[in-house]
């Protein structure tokens, strides 16, 4: 018998990666929220099932909600304050802004609580974290999808066409997630620190309607008030769709392309400070959520 040759080779060097801590403010690395957009897809689709999983109506409630909210606001601000609605019908021009505003306060709410509700996640593997709160966001906007079917269905009913500023339509929708994903980026941040947050937040999205133009126009806010109130980033986001869906645009107020450039710069201002602030926490997550 023979004494077989054989050949034991090195094994090939791998791969190797590690892990560290980040120290101070470290870079953002958002090239590697695209090596795991797989995941940021599940995420999404997760919470997706989730919001209404044993639901009787199901998705029907992203009808139902803006709809009933639309009725409140009409009651109130339009029959009882008598506030106009810019040469349109005050239904439909109540409903075209509950739709970025359902967009903002879902993803508000869902990103600020987004780390404490995936803590078993967090805490027993490795993945980029800001894939969470942009799961949070990006699920809303099938909601947005549904509801935009409806207000197109009640622009046929009004016989109200559309202009050619609906071709802006995808910059104003990047526009509200880009609002929305600044400001949950800072509250998933402190949430996990303070948990007061999370009681702050309801209170917060009701304060923040009410000082929005959703149940009425910019114009009706006094004209020495008008450049602070553009501050306010869902002002921006509320007007230009507004004006990309019905054509309308606040008359005595400041220019339109003024209040958005405000409301832009703010909500620019929030995202990038977001991103930082975000990053910079990163490591403690796992040790204190």
């Amino acid at each position: 018998m023979t004494q077989a040759e054989v050949q034991i080779s090195k094994p090939q060097a791998e791969d190797v990666i590690v892990v560290r801590p980040t120290k101070g403010w470290a870079a953002l690395n958002l090239r590697e929220l695209w090596q795991y957009r797989e995941l940021i897809y599940f995420l999404t689709w997760r919470d997706i099932k989730v919001r209404y999983k044993q639901t009787i109506l199901g998705a029907a409630w992203a009808i139902i909600n803006p709809i009933v909210n639309m009725v409140v606001l009409q009651i109130v601000f339009g029959q009882l304050a008598n506030m106009g609605s810019e040469g349109v019908p005050g239904p439909i021009f109540r409903f075209a802004a509950l739709l970025p505003w359902g967009l903002f306060s879902k993803a508000l709410s869902a990103s600020g609580r987004s780390m404490l509700s995936n803590r078993n996640l967090i805490t027993k593997v490795y993945f980029p974290r800001l894939s969470v709160p942009l799961a949070s966001v990006l699920g809303g906007v099938l909601d947005f999808v549904i509801s935009f079917v409806v207000l197109i269905g009640m622009m046929l009913y009004w016989q109200i066409t559309p202009t050619w500023g609906l071709l802006t339509l995808p910059l104003i929708i990047l526009f509200a997630l880009i609002t929305a994903l600044g400001v949950g980026l800072w509250f998933s941040a402190l949430n996990v620190l303070y948990r007061d947050v999370g009681y702050i937040l309801p209170v917060l999205s009701q304060l923040l309607l009410f000082i929005s133009p959703v149940g009425y126009s910019t114009s009706e806010v006094a004209a020495k008030w008008q450049v602070l109130y553009a501050l306010n980033p869902m002002t921006g986001v509320i007007e230009s769709f507004r004006w990309a869906m019905l054509g309308t645009t606040p008359s005595d107020s400041l220019p339109l392309a003024t209040i958005v450039a405000i409301s832009a710069s703010v909500a620019v201002t929030l995202f990038v400070s977001g991103l930082f602030y975000f990053r910079r926490m990163e490591r403690t997550f796992a040790d204190v959520v």
